[in-house]
């Protein structure tokens, strides 16, 4: 709970103390382009959320199909300029098969968006974890992670996910329910291949912090007073972690939005009809030329939300860190 602010009456001037959460915010708030960056984050993550529901509600339509807007003969390009934009369809139709891009596009960033998302939070939690565990314990065991560090950085993460691809999405396919062209497990592999190989830089971080902090009063205290190491690790250490661990998560958050529509572009992944920005860019590169559109919208939609996402980080590094050279 932050603490109220402090007036201190200075020559008949009263000045209002702040927290340094507080202080943290008037420095984000002043900073245009990252504020401009988060208020367009914001923007993605509320249509990633809500584009669920719209598909229910029929207002987006990403597997219907309308060969009338198609010409046929000419390898089903849409007809009229910009890949066939209208009023009813704003950014055209997808060729060969004529379902509204809008729809396509706006459903596909939520996959992709939940991807990243979950495989962060993945990769956040087990380099919270064990950089806390590794920097305060020290010994043995800050050397077993060290090495399992090492050991999990000398796999190169796009390569193993393409090597493993077959056999991990068929293993997932068993064990979760559903019919073969689920999307579900080919998430699930992604998400934990790139979660598991994710966390090492976030531990490293971490543990660096830890380090420093375990050397303080306030955890000399704890210790004094029987706390439990538990208790120590996530009621003493951990919030005070939260300001490196929000910029880790905003910085590889866009790193995992890269990796997953390269994955889809490369093959791996969820494959159509559920739509994905990767697989969308992998199928627009075969109409490059006759419907440049096609190609065009998803490119600038990923390019803007790995822009913002680290916009974003690098004002909340400059915000939470006062010493940082602004």
């Amino acid at each position: 709970m932050e603490p109220p602010p402090v007036e201190i009456v200075s020559e008949g001037v009263a000045v209002a103390g702040q927290s340094p959460t507080q202080l943290a915010l008037g420095r984000f708030r002043r900073d245009k382009l990252s504020m401009a960056a988060f208020i367009i984050v914001a923007i993605y993550v509320v249509a990633a959320i809500v584009a669920p529901l719209l598909v229910k509600l029929h207002v987006l339509k990403p597997y219907g199909q309308d060969q009338s807007l198609l010409n046929i003969e000419l390898g089903g390009v849409p007809k009229g300029h910009w890949g066939g934009t209208s009023w009813h369809h704003l950014l055209g139709v997808e060729p060969r098969i004529g379902t509204d891009f809008l729809s396509r596009l706006w459903y596909g960033m939520t996959f992709s968006l939940t991807i990243a998302l979950t495989a962060t939070i993945v990769a956040v939690v087990i380099g919270v974890v064990l950089g806390i565990i590794s920097g305060f314990t020290g010994g043995w065991v800050d050397s077993a992670i060290g090495r399992l560090i090492d050991l999990t950085l000398s796999f190169p993460q796009t390569l193993m996910l393409l090597a493993l691809s077959a056999t991990g999405a068929a293993l997932f396919a068993k064990l979760l329910p559903g019919n073969e062209s689920d999307p579900l497990p080919n998430a699930v592999y992604e998400i934990l291949v790139l979660g598991l190989f994710g966390w090492p830089s976030v531990a490293r971080l971490i543990r660096g912090q830890v380090l420093s902090i375990r050397e303080r009063e306030f955890v000399d205290a704890a210790r004094l007073l029987g706390a439990s190491r538990r208790r120590i690790y996530f009621k003493e250490i951990l919030p005070n972690l939260w300001a490196p661990v929000l910029v880790q998560f905003t910085l590889i958050m866009p790193a995992y939005v890269s990796a997953e529509a390269a994955l889809g572009y490369l093959g791996v992944g969820i494959h159509p009809p559920t739509p994905t920005l990767g697989n969308i860019l992998q199928d627009s590169v075969n109409f490059s030329g006759s419907d440049f559109a096609y190609f065009l919208y998803p490119a600038i939609l990923l390019a803007t939300i790995v822009v913002t996402f680290n916009l974003l980080g690098d004002g909340l590094r400059d915000a939470l860190d006062p010493k940082a050279d602004r």
